[in-house]
């Protein structure tokens, strides 16, 4: 086996309870090429500063929880390979836009918020006894939402948008694509208790179209597409008001 060489990896640091403000601290870390910025955060918690914090779980790029700023860049930590950022200095943080509990910590609490308030589920379209059977799908209807089933929540595109840097009432890339991912299910039922989060001041129109939400993903969803995609169908729910006989529901 060859023998590592070290890689220089910068963190900041920040523990609110103790320091008035986040600071770098440089650590030496032995490299091999199959490596991840993640176990080299290991290696610095497990042999060298055991205070440092940070989340992880899967260690497969499924659970999202090991999302940071990797050299300014929103990556998750378990999917990114030292050797890829040789000679270094690697330099991680916590994901922008996101308040710190601490180190690479971030509160989620906002985010898991936005996420109940869509009613991520499915929600029938007519009520269905078991006698009747499951609900049928055409593999052109599955077609039309399968993408975003493969978010992980990881919130890489909420640290990469940066219409929520600066407004951080709005809803969302990640939350707008598992939004449209059960409005564009043919099972579901539930558009019209979603569309006025979608109309809201902070929701679609809010997005500056920037488009790095969908750059950054790990699982190759389409945020992006999926804000513009509901700004239409916002649009289109806005001009039928007009259309619409007098006195009837809009």
């Amino acid at each position: 086996m060859p023998e590592p060489k070290n890689i220089e990896i910068c963190v900041l640091r920040y523990h609110p309870e103790h320091d008035p403000e986040p600071a770098w601290r440089s650590y030496q870390v032995p490299c091999t090429d199959d490596m991840s910025v993640l176990q080299g955060l290991q290696h610095i918690k497990d042999e060298i500063d055991g205070t440092l914090g940070f989340r992880w779980s899967c260690r497969m790029a499924i659970c999202g929880s090991c999302g940071m700023m990797v050299n300014g860049k929103p990556r998750l930590s378990c999917q990114t390979f030292l050797r890829d950022l040789q000679p270094g200095p690697v330099r991680i943080e916590a994901l922008a836009h996101l308040p710190i509990e601490r180190d690479l910590i971030v509160d989620v609490g906002e985010f898991v918020n936005k996420l109940e308030a869509i009613k991520p589920y499915l929600i029938p379209r007519e009520p269905r006894t078991l006698a009747e059977g499951e609900y049928l799908q055409t593999p052109a209807q599955l077609e039309r939402f399968e993408q975003y089933t493969s978010c992980i929540n990881c919130m890489l595109c909420y640290a990469a948008c940066p219409e929520y840097g600066l407004n951080r009432d709005f809803i969302g890339p990640g939350v707008i694509a598992l939004l449209h991912r059960y409005n564009a299910d043919s099972r579901d039922g539930g558009q019209a208790q979603r569309q006025p989060i979608l109309n809201a001041e902070e929701g679609v129109w809010s997005c500056m179209a920037v488009g790095y939400c969908s750059e950054v993903c790990p699982k190759q969803v389409d945020p992006a597409n999926a804000v513009n995609q509901n700004k239409a169908v916002s649009a289109r729910d806005y001009f039928l008001r007009f259309l619409a006989p007098k006195g009837a529901a809009p």
